[in-house]
């Protein structure tokens, strides 16, 4: 069974950054494409980035793209969700989410394509 964890999050004020950092257990990390969904209350969760496995092909909403940065290091099992000039609507749960593909640069945004998921952590932007 893989394990997925998140860490990184925490309260933070409007204009600021923080850094998401999702960990598996994973022995066949590099063949995982990795995805970051959120959650806001009262809201359906969301996708929010993905990176393929070879890291060569990354994906965003709209909603983020230019303020949030997905990257992955392989060789320690780790993505990263770099989020800078947040605003009070990042406000969410962001969970980490991961795929087994074949394609190395698959990418999906749907949460049916993902089978592995974090519990989640909780990012606050104060505004």
């Amino acid at each position: 069974q893989v394990q997925v964890a998140e860490s990184g999050g925490g309260l933070v004020q409007a204009g600021g950054s923080l850094r998401l950092s999702c960990t598996t257990s994973g022995r066949t990390f590099s063949t995982y494409t990795m995805a970051w969904f959120r959650q806001a209350p009262g809201k359906e969760r969301e996708f929010v980035a993905a990176i393929s496995s070879d890291g060569r092909n990354t994906d965003y909403a709209d909603s983020v793209n230019g303020r949030f940065t997905i990257s992955r290091e392989n060789a320690r099992n780790t993505a990263n969700l770099q989020m800078n000039s947040l605003k009070f609507e990042d406000t969410a749960v962001y969970y980490c989410a991961l795929r087994t593909v074949l394609a190395s640069s698959w990418l999906g945004r749907r949460q049916s394509q993902y089978g592995f998921w974090g519990q989640g952590t909780q990012v606050t932007v104060s505004s």
